[in-house]
């Protein structure tokens, strides 16, 4: 019986090569994004395609990139920000001490853990500062721990932290400092497959599970309940919907702010 290389056929063959499941992402606009990029590089067909990615790297990295839709930015949604800043951490250290457990769960090029860090230190010295930060795209995880931006993508971050945690490096380009690199633990992860950290007092995943079938978006939300301790929050985007938050046992805090509740 002959092979239909057809795209049923190509999720499998990414599978074996990336351990990305594209089950797990809506289909319709995946399938558009892939056939998109497969017509850059002006092949044939999905067969053509997988034996590009089989031997050459850098499309193979292009293409893990563009799967994982990395958009990001310093202080995205201020206002949310600044709940965050002016209730949640305060709350948080009063429930939890100085001592938090926090996760970026899909933290890209570095701007959401950095923004934390940033946040963080209003409320605490830097040396008790940590924040796991887990991507699936090494090539972003690569810039995130290089630092180096784009002088406007850092044009939310408020002066204070602009004149104090940012060197610039070129006339269009500006490096976020050590001390605030020192404080983020980038790890390679992939959220529907590798483990989750334990005993989190806050997850942030803002606008990452937008092109996620509901099926994957609900798993993965009952997962951060589990990777919460009771009385955490889990801050997501204003790309995402929670709509069977009460199901899970989150409580709602705000539009975009989830708790676990006390046992």
């Amino acid at each position: 019986m002959p092979v239909t290389y057809d795209y049923e056929w190509f999720k499998k063959q990414v599978y074996q090569i990336t351990t990305i499941n594209l089950d797990a992402y809506k289909e319709k606009q995946m399938k558009r994004r892939i056939d998109t990029l497969i017509q850059k590089y002006r092949v044939e067909g999905y067969d053509k395609f997988v034996e590009l990615l089989r031997k050459d790297e850098e499309v193979l990295n292009a293409f893990v990139s563009y799967l994982t839709i990395n958009v990001s930015e310093f202080f995205r949604n201020q206002d949310q920000w600044k709940f965050m800043d002016e209730q949640l951490i305060p709350e948080l250290m009063k429930k939890f001490g100085h001592q938090l457990k926090i996760w970026s769960a899909a933290c890209s090029t570095g701007d959401e853990p950095y923004t934390i860090v940033m946040l963080l230190s209003k409320h605490l010295p830097l040396a008790q500062i940590k924040v796991l930060a887990y991507d699936l795209d090494k090539i972003v995880l690569a810039k995130a721990k290089a630092g180096i931006y784009e002088k406007k993508e850092i044009q939310n971050v408020p002066e204070e932290f602009k004149k104090k945690y940012f060197k610039e490096v070129d006339k269009d380009h500006v490096q976020i400092s050590d001390e605030i690199k020192r404080r983020v633990e980038f790890k390679q992860a992939d959220l529907l497959r590798d483990p989750y950290p334990t005993d989190c007092h806050l997850i942030v995943c803002r606008n990452v599970l937008i092109y996620f079938t509901e099926e994957a978006k609900d798993d993965i939300f009952r997962k951060y309940y589990k990777s919460l301790k009771p009385e955490g929050v889990l801050f997501i985007g204003s790309t995402e919907q929670m709509i069977n938050y009460q199901e899970i046992g989150y409580i709602r805090r705000g539009s975009f702010f989830y708790e676990k509740p006390a046992k």
